[in-house]
C-alpha cells in the first residue's frame, strides 16, 4: 500500500522581521524568486535554514550554556535524533 504524502502548512509561525537588507540583496532575492517561482519570502526563509548545515555554528549552539531553549529552536536536537 502507497503512503500518502500529505500537504504541510507552509508558514507556521512566520512573523515580519524587524531588520534591514541591502538593495543589492533585495534584487538578488527579487531575481532568484523569479527565476525559482518561490515568493521572496520562500527564498529567505530556504536559504537562511541553510545556517543549519554550518558545523561551526551547530557546534556554537550545542556549547552555549544553558542552549536546550535554542537547540529546540533551531530544530537541532529534532534533526539527530531522526
Amino acid at each position: 500500500m502507497k503512503k500518502w504524502n500529505y500537504i504541510k502548512p507552509k508558514n507556521l509561525n512566520a512573523e515580519v522581521p524587524d531588520w534591514r537588507i541591502s538593495e543589492h540583496t533585495r534584487n538578488i532575492v527579487a531575481a532568484f524568486s523569479e527565476y525559482s517561482e518561490y515568493t521572496e519570502s520562500e527564498v529567505v526563509d530556504r536559504f537562511l535554514k541553510n545556517l543549519l548545515t554550518d558545523d561551526d555554528f551547530v557546534t556554537w549552539a550545542k556549547n552555549k550554556r544553558n542552549n536546550k531553549r535554542l537547540l529546540k529552536q533551531l530544530g537541532i536536537e529534532e534533526k539527530e535524533e531522526k
